[in-house]
C-alpha cells in the first residue's frame, strides 16, 4: 500500500516554494521520493528551502522566478526538462492577498481599489494559469501528471473583508475543474487536476490579522477559533497527507476536486 504514495523518480514543480506553505510542501514531496524545483521570485529564498532539502539527503533545485512573467517560466521549465528530463507534478501555491484589496474596518466597498483587485487577482488566477500552460504542456507531451492548486476556504464560505482575495480564489477552483476536464478529455487519463483548499494557518500576511503582539487571538482570530470544530489553527505540515495523495498513484482516478483542509470550518454553521 505505501508504494502507491512513492513519488520516487518524479519531478515536481512548486511554485510558491520559499512561502510557509510552499516550503512545507517542497519538504514533504522530497521526503516522499521526489525531486523539487523550489520556485519563487526570490532567489535567497528559493535556494535556502533547497539547500534544507538537500542536507536532509532529498534532491531539489531552486529557480527564481516570477508566476506572471511566462518567458521566464518558460526558461525554467527547459532548465528543469535538461537536468532531470521530465516533469510529473505542479503544485500552484504561489498566490496569497494584497491589502489594498482587503477592507479596513470602516472602508466602504465602493471605493475599493479597482487596481489593487487586478493585483490580486493576476497573482491568484493569472499566477495559477500561467505556470500550469507551462509545465503543464510538458505533462501534456508526456501523457502523465498531477497538478495540484491552491484555493481556500474564502472561494467557498464568505469571509468579510478579503472581498479580492476571496473572488480570485472561487476562480482558481472553478479553473482547476476546468482544466481537470480538458486535459483528460484532451490528453487523456494520466493528467490530473485538483486543489486544496486550507482554512486557516497562520503566516507572514495573515498573522497580524489573526494574532496581537503577544500572541493572543485578536477577535477575528478568536471569531475563528470559535467557528472551527478543532479548536486551533492548523499547521502547515497538516496539508502535506492530502497533497501527497493527490500527487501519487493512490489517487489515479481522482480529478476535478477541491479537498479542504480546516479542522472543519467548512462543515459548522456555527450554530
Amino acid at each position: 500500500m505505501t508504494s502507491l504514495f512513492d513519488l520516487t523518480d518524479r519531478v515536481a514543480v512548486v511554485t510558491g516554494g520559499s512561502g510557509a506553505l510552499g516550503a512545507a510542501f517542497c519538504r514533504g514531496l522530497a521526503a516522499a521520493g521526489a525531486a523539487v524545483v523550489v520556485l519563487a521570485r526570490s532567489s535567497e529564498g528559493v535556494e535556502a528551502v533547497a539547500t534544507d532539502i538537500e542536507d536532509a539527503g532529498g534532491t531539489a533545485m531552486p529557480a527564481a522566478a516570477d508566476v506572471l512573467q511566462k518567458s521566464a517560466l518558460g526558461a525554467v521549465r527547459e532548465a528543469v526538462l535538461q537536468r532531470f528530463g521530465r516533469i510529473d507534478i505542479l503544485v500552484n501555491a504561489a498566490g496569497g492577498n494584497v491589502a489594498e484589496a482587503t477592507l479596513k474596518p470602516g472602508d466602504s466597498i465602493f471605493n475599493l481599489s479597482e487596481a489593487a483587485f487586478r493585483r490580486v487577482f493576476d497573482l491568484n488566477l493569472i499566477g495559477t494559469i500561467l505556470p500550469t500552460q507551462v509545465f503543464g504542456e510538458a505533462m501534456a507531451d508526456a501523457g502523465h501528471g498531477s497538478i495540484v492548486n491552491v484555493s481556500s476556504m474564502a472561494a467557498d464560505r464568505t469571509l468579510t473583508r478579503v472581498v479580492g482575495y476571496s473572488a480570485a480564489k472561487a476562480s482558481v477552483e472553478n479553473y482547476t475543474k476546468w482544466m481537470a476536464v480538458e486535459l483528460a478529455r484532451t490528453f487523456g487519463d494520466g493528467l490530473r487536476v485538483n486543489a486544496l483548499a486550507p482554512g486557516f494557518f497562520i503566516g507572514d500576511q495573515n498573522r497580524d490579522l489573526l494574532l496581537n503582539a503577544d500572541g493572543s487571538l485578536t477577535e477575528r482570530g478568536q471569531t475563528i477559533i470559535d467557528h472551527t470544530p478543532m479548536g486551533r489553527f492548523g499547521q502547515a505540515d497538516e496539508l502535506v497527507g492530502t497533497l501527497l495523495w493527490l500527487c501519487s498513484d493512490a489517487s489515479s482516478f481522482v480529478s476535478g476536486i477541491v479537498v479542504p483542509i480546516d479542522g472543519g470550518f467548512s462543515a459548522f454553521s456555527g450554530v
